[in-house]
C-alpha cells in the first residue's frame, strides 16, 4: 500500500482535514538517530523490531546503514529478511516454539539464538543443530530502568558459565547477552552489567563470538535523562577498561525511534478540563500511561488560532472503557475545544506495535513527513 507523504504536520491538517487519529513518520529524523548511533556506538547496532515494526521505520533505518536486527519472533524475522537481502536477523527471545526454530534455521537461516536455560539449549539444539552461535543471556541487578526486564528473563551467574560451557562442550559458538531494561535512566548500569558478563566470561573460559550489551538507550521525555552521548562514554570506556577483545553489539529500539513519530489526535468532546481524544491506552498511547512518561504536546486549532494560556487537561481515550485514559495531564490552550488537534511527540516506540482495536478504534492512517519533527524537537 502505498503510504502519503506531506511537507509538514499542517500540510497533512490542511489536506486531509482528518477526524481520525493519524500516525506521523519522520524518516529524515529516524535516519539522523540511526547515524547518531552507528557513528558512536563502539560496535554493531541492531534495530529492535518490537519498539516499532512499521515498513517505513525499518526502511529509513535500513538506508542509514542499519543491517543487523533484533527480532523476538519469526514474523519479524519473516519481515525484515523478505524487505533486506543483506539483513542480519538475531533471534533474541529466550524462549522459542519449535516449529518456530525449524523455520528460522531452515528458511531463513537464522544462526544467532539466545537462551537463558538449559531446558531451551537442548530444544535449540535438537531442532537447529549446533552449527549456531548460543548467546547466553544474563540477569542484571535491578536499576532505575522503568521496565525491569530481569524480572522475566536471564540466568544467575553460575547458570550462565554452565550454559557457555555446555554449549561449548556440545560443539557451538558461544556469546553473552544482557539487557539492563527498558528506558533505563542510568549510564552506569552498562558499567555494572558490562563488568558482570566479564566476570561470567573469565569464569567460563569459552572462546566468545561477540557480547550484547541489549538496548535499553532512553527517549527524552523528561529533560533530565542523561544524553546518549554520557552512555556512550560509560560503554565505551567500560569496553577498553575490561579489554574482553570481542565484538561489541547493541540493540537499541526505543531511543531510535521514539522522536521519529507523533501521533495527531482530534478531539471529539471536551468536558470542562476532560478532553476526550480519538486515540488512548488502547491505541497508541498505552506506554504513555504504563510508563508514565510526558511526552511532548501541542494543540493546533482547526479553522483557527488557539490563544489562551496553557492548562492542564485530563486526557481519555475513545473506547467505552473507563481506564481508557490517562495518568499525566497534558499542558494545552485553555481555549482548546471540540474538533482542534493535538499532536503527541516521542511516541516512536510502543505505539503502534501495542494498539489493540479494541472497541473497534484503531489507528491504521501512517503518513511520512518531511523534515524535522516540531512536537520532539
Amino acid at each position: 500500500m502505498k503510504v502519503q507523504r506531506f511537507a509538514s504536520v499542517e500540510d497533512v491538517l490542511t489536506r486531509l482535514d482528518p477526524s481520525y487519529p493519524i500516525f506521523c513518520i519522520f524518516p529524515d529524523v529516524l535516519k539522523d538517530r540511526a547515524r547518531l548511533f552507528i557513528d558512536n556506538f563502539p560496535g554493531t547496532v541492531m534495530y529492535a523490531v518490537k519498539c516499532n515494526p512499521h515498513e517505513i521505520v525499518l526502511k529509513a533505518f535500513h538506508e542509514a546503514g542499519v543491517r543487523d536486527f533484533d527480532t523476538a519472533s519469526l514474523t519479524e524475522i519473516a519481515k525484515v529478511s523478505e524487505l533486506f537481502d543483506d539483513a542480519h536477523c538475531y533471534f533474541n527471545h529466550p524462549v522459542k516454539g519449535r516449529g518456530v526454530l525449524d523455520s528460522a534455521n531452515r528458511v531463513y537461516g537464522i544462526k544467532d539464538y539466545v537462551v537463558d536455560h538449559i531446558s531451551e539449549l537442548d530444544k535449540l539444539n535438537a531442532v537447529v543443530g549446533t552449527d549456531i552461535i548460543v548467546e547466553v543471556r544474563i540477569a542484571t541487578p535491578k536499576g532505575s530502568a522503568i521496565y525491569d526486564l530481569s524480572s522475566k528473563f536471564g540466568a544467575n551467574e553460575a547458570d550462565a558459565v554452565m550454559l557457555l560451557r555446555e554449549a561449548n562442550r556440545r560443539g557451538c559458538r558461544t556469546a553473552i547477552a544482557f539487557h539492563v531494561g527498558s528506558q533505563c535512566i542510568d549510564p552506569d548500569a552498562y558499567r555494572v552489567a558490562m563488568e558482570l558478563a566479564a566476570k561470567v566470561a573469565a569464569r567460563a573460559q569459552v572462546p566468545l563470538e561477540y557480547l550484547d550489551i541489549g538496548g535499553g538507550f532512553p527517549g527524552h521525555y523528561k529533560k533530565d535523562i542523561p544524553p546518549l552521548s554520557a552512555y556512550f562514554d560509560v560503554i565505551a570506556k567500560t569496553n577498553d577498561r575490561l579489554a574482553l577483545g570481542i565484538r561489541l553489539f547493541c540493540e537499541p529500539g526505543r531511543a531510535l525511534v521514539a522522536d521519529g513519530c507523533s501521533i495527531l489526535t482530534q478531539v471529539h468532546l471536551r468536558k470542562e478540563k476532560d478532553l476526550y481524544l480519538n486515540d488512548g491506552v488502547y491505541g497508541c498511547l498505552s506506554e504513555v500511561r504504563d510508563g508514565y512518561l510526558d511526552p511532548p504536546v501541542r494543540a493546533i486549532g482547526r479553522k483557527r488560532t488557539l490563544e489562551g494560556e496553557l492548562v492542564p487537561f485530563h486526557i481519555f481515550g475513545p473506547t467505552c472503557d473507563s481506564i481508557d485514559h490517562l495518568q499525566i495531564p497534558f499542558h494545552l490552550p485553555s481555549d482548546i475545544d471540540e474538533t482542534d488537534w493535538v499532536e503527541v511527540g516521542l511516541v516512536g516506540a510502543y505505539s503502534l506495535a501495542l494498539q489493540s482495536g479494541f472497541n473497534g478504534f484503531y489507528t491504521d492512517a501512517v503518513v511520512k513527513v518531511d523534515g524535522v519533527n516540531q512536537v520532539s524537537a
